[in-house]
């Protein structure tokens, strides 16, 4: 006769993984689950197989903080290989166009500004993005083409690290929904030598940088629970707002409370804590904090 199984625990909190390379995101978030024992967990924006770095995942009660993690700026470490494009825009793909002609300094710096701001980005083949509720990704593995159209995305800083013959080294800041191997695919057939990546490492997602990743073996090795943070890390990037029991009892029914005070938050999204705990997610509006997602949580 099979054991039970074991019952599923209630875990609120954040783990900042520093995803090896290899490892999808679905798989990831279902290895600390099971080290975990909990019953829900999600990630804060997926990294590719090929990539490593930071991958913030919320349990229980954390997850309603996902969207705000996920909107937050992104920083990534990556390398462009030059001399050939690949119809993934990595190195997992096969070769699609290739050339001799290797960029010298001064084009790259030349042409770096023309990828900074505000700018239309085709999200590469070998994509999530749905399509008639169909991935992208899946789509190419199939064999056709996703007809994808170029989407708004902002960049907010790109530089140049190291430059070697055949390869250079950026870092870039920006915003959500950006792709890094289009990045590397376009700025190839800008200097007309192709390109993909070959090494990708994020080092910030929102409130969480590199620094607070821990690697997945450390996590293993009977350290989890030094791994997990509070619910609010994922929040920090935001106003916080401090009430008395009676104003938590309020937001937790989805009732606004009227803030007072000079130092109260100016109109916005913000969030309350009472006792060192969050209680709700919410906008300032005309002086109030109208609640949209609360927590069960204890004092």
């Amino acid at each position: 006769m099979n054991a039970p199984r074991s019952k599923r625990t209630e875990i609120n909190g954040w783990v900042v993984l520093d995803k090896p390379v290899g490892m999808t995101s679905t798989h990831a978030v279902t290895r600390l689950k099971r080290l975990f024992n909990a019953k829900k967990a999600g990630h804060a924006g997926t990294l590719d197989p090929l990539a490593s770095g930071v991958l913030p995942v919320a349990f229980g009660e954390a997850t309603k903080t996902v969207p705000f993690v996920q909107d937050g700026e992104k920083a990534y470490r990556f390398t462009i290989q030059w001399g050939a494009e690949t119809d993934s825009d990595d190195a997992d793909g096969q070769i699609t166009a290739q050339s001799e002609v290797r960029p010298q300094t001064e084009a790259i710096l030349a042409a770096l500004p023309h990828f900074t701001g505000t700018i239309l980005q085709l999200p590469p083949a070998f994509s999530a993005i749905k399509i008639a509720g169909e991935r992208a990704y899946d789509i190419a593995r199939d064999g056709e083409i996703p007809q994808l159209t170029p989407r708004p995305v902002t960049i907010h800083e790109l530089v140049l690290v190291s430059l070697g013959r055949d390869e250079a080294t950026f870092e870039a800041r920006c915003g959500k929904g950006t792709y890094v191997r289009a990045i590397a695919r376009d700025l190839g057939r800008v200097l007309g030598c192709y390109g993909h990546v070959t090494a990708l490492r994020r080092t910030r997602v929102g409130p969480f940088s590199e620094t607070d990743a821990v690697p997945l073996a450390q996590i293993e090795e009977a350290a989890a629970p030094e791994a997990m943070r509070r619910v609010e890390a994922g929040l920090e990037e935001l106003p916080q707002v401090i009430v008395d029991r009676d104003s938590a009892a309020r937001l937790r029914r989805g009732q606004s409370v009227l803030l007072r005070g000079r130092d109260a938050p100016g109109e916005g999204a913000a969030y309350a804590s009472c006792g060192g705990v969050v209680v709700a997610i919410g906008a300032i509006e005309r002086g109030e904090l109208v609640p949209g997602r609360v927590f069960n949580l204890p004092f």
